[in-house]
């Protein structure tokens, strides 16, 4: 079967699905080659999909690699319901958590797992979670200013708008959302919440629209999106659990493990881009004449620089059209 077309078919379009199968597919071909030689010892391949949204990416390795085993992670208990329907038919080789994946080590030892063969992370908020309008994720629909990926958790998009300081939310603005006019929206934020409390996302938006110069919002799409893109990261902690989660990726995966990210904005991708190289680089202090073997690089990257959608898959599923991709292959064991 055709596995972009069963996950279409899905109603749930996978962001560069052929390209992530290709890049994860010698990891887990080689550590099933690995149990096939060793049976007593080894062990059935893992594949981690620590994001796993609406199940699309996991649906297709594991239509693809009939022996391996998938451990499913995501925040949104909704997510995981309806990935829990999709991924049925594979029974007892699917294992799914409720957790950030910032907890993938915690996840593993729970399930006695020492590593995985392939990981995939599909940052960013996911289509669903965008359609529904009761979410508060979207400025294009009138909703309770909510933003909770875990919405388990406590603190929302309307808590932050309405109790931070007006510094803070400046400071949120500039770096989550790089917005270069962060001072004029927190402080029309401010103003306007000492009338009522800023409770919807149409009040937010047109608020945000008003406080930017007409000749700026005649250009560059929705002058909310940056302010949404914000209060997003911060309610969610998305860089912060993002700095933590990678290098707990790549801890896990042995030699011939490999990653797969896909990210959304700028942000995302300068951490990733930053911990992948750091992984990849030799570290003998250049005053020595030879690469001393214990400084030699952990990882070598399999994509040149970030690789980007193509044309097809952009005007096809236009949410593609943001996403950065980079890869990395572990290539020595941690000392």
């Amino acid at each position: 079967m055709d596995v972009g077309n069963h996950a279409a078919e899905a109603g749930h379009v996978p962001v560069m699905l052929g390209r992530v199968l290709e890049l994860l597919t010698p990891a887990v071909e080689s550590a099933a080659r690995a149990a096939a030689a060793a049976p007593a010892a080894g062990r059935e391949p893992v594949y981690l999909d620590a994001t796993l949204g609406m199940g699309g990416h996991a649906e297709a390795m594991l239509r693809a690699h009939p022996r391996l085993r998938l451990v499913g992670l995501d925040r949104d208990t909704t997510a995981l319901e309806r990935s829990a329907r999709r991924l049925a038919p594979f029974g007892d080789r699917v294992t799914l958590e409720h957790a950030v994946y910032d907890e993938i080590p915690a996840v593993l030892d729970r399930l006695g797992l020492p590593a995985v063969d392939a990981a995939l992370f599909d940052l960013g908020v996911s289509s669903p979670q965008l359609d529904e309008a009761d979410r508060g994720f979207a400025y294009s629909y009138d909703a309770p200013l909510d933003m909770r990926m875990d919405r388990t958790q406590d603190l929302t998009a309307a808590e932050v708008v309405n109790g931070y300081p007006a510094a803070e939310l400046a400071r949120i603005l500039r770096e989550y959302g790089e917005e270069r006019f962060a001072q004029r929206i927190a402080a029309a934020i401010v103003r306007e919440r000492e009338r009522a409390p800023l409770d919807s996302t149409r009040r937010l938006a047109d608020l945000v629209r008003t406080s930017i110069p007409a000749a700026t919002r005649r250009t560059g799409g929705n002058p909310a999106k940056r302010t949404f893109q914000a209060l997003r990261i911060e309610v969610n902690g998305e860089l912060d659990i993002w700095r933590r989660a990678l290098p707990a990726a790549l801890a896990a995966l042995p030699v011939g493990g490999r990653v797969v990210v896909l990210s959304y904005h700028s942000l995302e991708d300068r951490i990733t881009k930053q911990v992948l190289a750091a992984q990849a680089a030799d570290t003998t202090p250049p005053d020595l004449p030879v690469p001393l073997p214990e400084h030699q690089p952990r990882f070598r990257l399999l994509t040149r620089g970030a690789e980007l959608p193509s044309g097809e898959e952009t005007t096809t599923n236009p949410r593609a059209g943001s996403v950065r991709m980079r890869a990395a292959e572990r290539i020595r064991e941690a000392t």
